[in-house]
């Protein structure tokens, strides 16, 4: 691997995000959400989620490095 998985999953979300933001803009156009309520729900959802994916890929790599390094000593 040419790249540190930090650079890599940074690429993958430099290109995920704008197709993030276009679902969640067809959803949010679609006219399903029809009262405040549903909005503001909606968007506590998907901020939050796209944040927490962006973040649970470190965690990944955390584990996963210490596990290399238990089987390395």
């Amino acid at each position: 691997m040419n790249y540190s998985f930090k650079t890599l999953w940074n690429a993958m979300f430099v290109f995920v995000g704008p197709l993030w933001f276009a679902l969640v803009w067809m959803i949010w156009d679609s006219g399903q959400l029809r009262t405040p309520h549903d909005q503001t729900l909606y968007f506590a959802l998907v901020i939050p989620g796209f944040i927490l994916i962006y973040l649970s890929g470190f965690l990944i790599q955390k584990r996963h490095s210490g596990k290399m390094q238990n089987m390395q000593s």
